[in-house]
C-alpha cells in the first residue's frame, strides 16, 4: 500500500508565499517516488477559531469544517508542514488546525518545510515542533529552511528551487520514509474506531 504523505500550506493569508513553496515541494516528493503525494491547502477548510464544543479526543465533531478536516488529516500517513514564521512562531491557521483535531494526528512523522528572512523560518519550526509531540507526532530532525524566500520567486510567483533545497528535500524524505515505514502499525491503532477501542 502506497504511503499517503500530505504536504499542507499552513499560512492563510491573502498573498502568502506558501503555495508556491508547497506546490515545488509536492512535485519533488512525486518526483522523489516514495510517498504518494497530496497538496493540502489549509485555506481551502476555512476553520474558524476553534469552536468546537467538545474536547478533539472525543471526535465527536458537530460542525461540518471539523468533519472534513478531520476526514482530509486521518487519510495520511505522514506530514510535511510549510511554515512561515510569525514572530518567531508558526502562523496562527496553523496552530488553530492543529488543535482543532486530537487522534487524527496520532502516530505520524512530520516534516517541516520553513520559510521567511534570514533565519528561514527556523524558529517557527522549532516552536512548532513542541506542539506536534503533544499530539503524538513525530516531528523528525531534518528539515528544509529557505532564508529570504521571496529573492527565489520568478516573476510567476514560482519558486526557483536552489540546489541546497533540493538536496535538504531528498533527505528529509529519505527520513520521514523510514519513520513512516516504522510507525505503520501504531497508525493503524488510531484509524479504529473510538467505539472499538473502548470495546477492546
Amino acid at each position: 500500500m502506497t504511503l499517503k504523505l500530505h504536504t499542507i500550506v499552513a499560512s492563510t493569508r491573502p498573498g502568502r508565499v506558501g503555495p508556491s513553496v508547497a506546490r515545488w515541494f509536492n512535485e519533488f516528493a512525486a518526483e522523489h517516488g516514495k510517498f504518494e503525494p497530496v497538496l493540502v491547502d489549509l485555506a481551502d477548510f476555512n476553520l474558524p477559531i476553534f469552536d468546537e464544543p467538545e474536547h478533539p479526543m472525543k471526535q465527536s465533531y458537530q460542525h461540518a469544517h471539523t468533519k472534513a478536516w478531520a476526514e482530509s488529516v486521518k487519510a495520511a500517513d505522514a506530514f510535511v508542514f510549510v511554515t512561515p514564521e510569525y514572530n518567531y512562531g508558526p502562523p496562527p491557521s496553523l496552530v488553530n488546525a492543529l488543535n482543532y483535531l486530537s487522534r487524527e494526528w496520532n502516530y505520524a512523522p512530520a516534516g517541516i518545510v520553513s520559510y521567511g528572512g534570514i533565519s528561514g523560518g527556523l524558529r517557527a519550526a522549532q516552536a512548532e515542533k513542541q506542539l506536534l509531540t503533544t499530539l503524538k507526532m513525530m516531528p523528525i530532525p531534518e528539515g528544509v529552511p529557505m532564508p529570504m524566500v521571496f529573492q527565489h520567486l520568478d516573476e510567476n510567483g514560482n519558486l526557483k528551487p536552489l540546489d541546497i533545497y533540493k538536496t535538504s528535500a531528498a533527505t528529509m524524505l529519505d527520513e520521514l520514509y523510514r519513520w513512516t515505514e516504522a510507525l505503520k502499525s501504531l497508525r493503524a491503532e488510531r484509524k479504529a474506531p473510538v467505539e472499538a477501542k473502548a470495546a477492546a
